[in-house]
């Protein structure tokens, strides 16, 4: 009766709290390494802290970004490279989590930009590829948590992401539409916080590090256009 109780009201703590999951920046062994989608990685450097990406490029001439107005922005791909984690991934996967991200992209861009479907003299190319996504444990995540805690005392794996939660890679590029220049670009590696409630879905992991990937594109867009109204995402 007591265990039923028990499970009865973590079953009515999910239900309120679902939809409530956030990721976190990779470290350590488990950060993201290139696949090959990116045209150019010789200009990527490791980034100066560990909330930013795992690699990253932004152009030196950063007042030359203000000029652009517009950005196209492809279908995101899931990257099938060899090197690339998503490689063997399903279609009806792959089609869910590209959509799921371009949408997000299309979301928080459109807020400060007019949305471009071709070259032009201030449109920003924006190329996004899907390398890794794997799925989260729900039932462990939501239902053993104590258990968790004890076997791992609330720490993170060695490679920096914790046990049971989904993981996610992209890379991005930033191109002048019409002259190919690199304007910026990214490899980077999230995974989903252990103790966090979150949805009841195996991508629930993936999608929170989708948006907040995002809502990072437009604050650093922002930032490179000397916006001081510019808000970063929560980490």
């Amino acid at each position: 009766m007591i265990v039923g109780r028990f499970l009865l009201s973590g079953t009515i703590c999910i239900a309120a709290l679902a939809g409530c999951a956030h990721s976190e920046h990779a470290t350590g062994y488990e950060k993201a390494e290139p696949s090959g989608f990116l045209k150019d990685y010789s200009k990527l450097h490791a980034a100066a802290n560990e909330t930013d990406a795992t690699l990253v490029y932004f152009m030196p001439d950063k007042a030359k970004f203000k000029s652009y107005t517009k950005v196209w922005l492809e279908p995101v791909q899931v990257w099938r490279g060899e090197k690339s984690d998503a490689k063997d991934m399903d279609k009806e996967d792959a089609d869910f989590l590209s959509q799921f991200l371009w949408s997000k992209l299309d979301e928080e861009l459109r807020k400060n930009y007019v949305m471009a479907q071709s070259p032009g003299p201030d449109v920003m190319h924006l190329r996004v590829g899907i390398t890794e996504a794997g799925k989260s444990i729900p039932v462990l995540d939501n239902l053993t948590a104590p258990v968790s805690m004890v076997l791992y005392d609330g720490k993170k794996s060695l490679g920096g992401i914790q046990p049971f939660v989904g993981k996610a890679t992209i890379e991005a590029e930033v191109t002048d539409s019409q002259t190919g220049e690199l304007l910026a670009a990214a490899v980077d590696r999230r995974g989903g916080g252990k103790y966090a409630w979150k949805s009841l879905h195996r991508w629930g992991d993936v999608e929170a590090a989708y948006t907040y990937w995002a809502k990072k594109f437009a604050w650093r867009a922002c930032m490179m256009r000397v916006d001081f109204t510019c808000e970063p995402p929560e980490e």
